[in-house]
C-alpha cells in the first residue's frame, strides 16, 4: 500500500505564519520568556521548537533554551512498532525541575505521543508547567489531552494522514493530507 498526497493544507509561508502566531500566543500566556524553555519531540517536533525559539527571540530579543525529546521507550505501542525499535538521544541541557516547558510536536492525532512526552519529562524532573504546542491538530483523541497552542486544525478520517515535511528534515516545508491507495 502507498500514500498518495490529497491535498495540501499549508505551504512553507502558512507554517512561518503559524509558527509566529503559536510564538506571539506562547509569550502573551506565559507574560514573557521568564522561565521558560521549549522541547521538541523527536523527529520533527525538535526543528518547530528550534523555529518557536527563533521566532520568541526576535520577538522579545531574548534565546530560550531549546531541548530535544526521545519517547520512544514511553511509548504504549512500543511491542507493536517495530521488533527493535530505533532508541535516539534526548538532549535537553538544562534542568526542567520549577521550569515552564513548551513540549512541541508535529501533529497531535490520539494524544498517547503527548502523553508518553509528559511521562519522559517528568522522569527529568518536575517542571512548573507543561504546555503543549502543535502544528496541526487532526482531532481522534484516545486520551484526554488537548493543545494549548495550535497551529491548524485540520478534521480528518481515520483513514486519512497528516504528513508535515520540514527542510530540516524533508527538504521543504509543507503539511499534506494523504491517502492509502492499493498498489
Amino acid at each position: 500500500m502507498t500514500l498518495v498526497d490529497k491535498a495540501q493544507i499549508m505551504d512553507g509561508d502558512g507554517m512561518r505564519r503559524a509558527i509566529v502566531r503559536i510564538a506571539h500566543e506562547i509569550l502573551e500566556k506565559n507574560r514573557g520568556t521568564e522561565n521558560l524553555a521549549l522541547v521538541g519531540i523527536r523527529t520533527r517536533g525538535f526543528p518547530l521548537a528550534e523555529r518557536l525559539a527563533a521566532a520568541i527571540g526576535q520577538i522579545e530579543q531574548r534565546s530560550l533554551a531549546v531541548g530535544i525529546l526521545d519517547i520512544t521507550l514511553y511509548r504504549d505501542d512500543l511491542t507493536t512498532i517495530d521488533v527493535q525499535p530505533q532508541v535516539r538521544k534526548t538532549e535537553i541541557p538544562f534542568d526542567v525541575t520549577r521550569k515552564d516547558i513548551v513540549l512541541v510536536d508535529d501533529v497531535i492525532f490520539t494524544g498517547r505521543t503527548a502523553r508518553a512526552a509528559l511521562d519522559a519529562i517528568m522522569d527529568l524532573g518536575r517542571p512548573s508547567r507543561i504546555h503543549l504546542a502543535v502544528l496541526v491538530d487532526r482531532g481522534h483523541r484516545e486520551v484526554p489531552i488537548r493543545p494549548d497552542y495550535v497551529g491548524k486544525n485540520v478534521p480528518t478520517s481515520r483513514r486519512e494522514i497528516i504528513c508535515v515535511r520540514l527542510k530540516e528534515v524533508d527538504g521543504r516545508d509543507e503539511v499534506v493530507i494523504q491517502e492509502p491507495q492499493d498498489s
